[in-house]
């Protein structure tokens, strides 16, 4: 017996045109600019500052790309499709930015040991005002998207990082046109090192999570569960499972014990829209046992429920 949650659109429940062209396309034009300011004004935080936009192009990117994956058909050997490509994505970019981190925080030593002559704060303070500018848009552009998609949220957060980081270097510009003084370029350059290295752990920590099949942090595990064992005729549950297939779909799957059998598709069609619209779920696979048989060989929560498999029930 099958029920389908009816969705119209794109089937994976991707939003359709999110903006990562216009996102790379301004951030290529930063880095650029800061790039060659940072060699022509001698300063450390304005190169940090593209070599993160850069690292963020890479990031967009691959976000682009994984988006593309997600929404491919499933096929014979790919039965779920291409949705954690997503998460492999979000994963990668978190891995990135600690990449960064290292980096910028070496060189950031280095120079003080050996400080340079003072860079030139007012070149420093105009392309930064230029990348804080490009990067609150490319944040704009993929903020609708965040909450409901960690690829995204991982792009939306490089963005937001680099804007704090452009806000920063505008005010290392600004001392050094005030005092002149050689050791703040690389002091704010490792406390920008170490912002965007807290970013990346939050990162790392969600993406691995959902990696591992993890029950994504939106879903209220407690609520399902108890949702599906207040059901009419529901006398037990086990094998629980529920994880995610991307960064914006989520599946489950239990067993329900129903002395009474196999419900109608009425009723299937109910628990999958109460499943979507309640919990977020909308690729829910159901078995449903009668209870009368042997003790199911998945039970593994301690209930003595039977377990004389009647119907497997896809939802979703």
């Amino acid at each position: 017996m099958t029920a389908h949650d009816h969705q119209h659109g794109d089937p994976h429940g991707h939003p359709h045109g999110r903006p990562f062209a216009p996102a790379v396309a301004l951030n290529l034009a930063v880095v650029a600019a800061e790039a060659a300011a940072g060699v022509l004004a001698g300063s450390l935080a304005l190169i940090a500052d593209a070599a993160h936009n850069l690292a963020d192009v890479g990031s967009l990117l691959l976000a682009w790309s994984a988006d593309g994956l997600a929404r491919r058909a499933p096929s014979p050997q790919r039965t779920y499709g291409f949705g954690r490509a997503t998460i492999l994505a979000a994963l990668v970019n978190a891995v990135l930015l600690f990449t960064i981190v290292g980096g910028l925080m070496l060189e950031a030593v280095q120079r003080f040991r050996d400080p340079p002559p003072a860079a030139d704060g007012t070149i420093v303070m105009l392309v930064a005002a230029l990348a804080l500018a490009v990067n609150a848009v490319s944040a704009w552009l993929l903020a609708r998207d965040r909450h409901r998609d960690l690829n995204v949220r991982a792009a939306f957060q490089h963005m937001v990082a680099d804007a704090a980081v452009s806000a920063a270097v505008i005010i290392v510009g600004a001392i050094l046109v005030l005092t002149g003084w050689r050791w703040v370029d690389p002091l704010a350059s490792l406390l920008l090192a170490v912002g965007i290295g807290v970013s990346g752990w939050r990162l790392l920590h969600a993406s691995f999570h959902l990696a591992i099949d993890g029950v994504p942090q939106h879903i209220d595990r407690a609520g399902v569960e108890a949702y599906l064992r207040g059901i009419a005729g529901v006398s037990g549950l086990h094998d629980l499972h529920i994880w995610a297939l991307s960064t914006t779909r989520v599946a489950l799957t239990a067993h329900l014990v129903m002395p009474a059998g196999a419900p109608d598709d009425a009723f299937l069609d109910r628990l999958a829209g109460d499943l979507a619209e309640q919990f977020g779920i909308a690729h829910a696979t159901i078995q449903v046992e009668r209870g009368d048989g042997p003790e199911c060989r998945l039970a593994c929560d301690g209930e003595p429920h039977g377990a004389a498999p009647v119907a497997a029930v896809h939802l979703g």
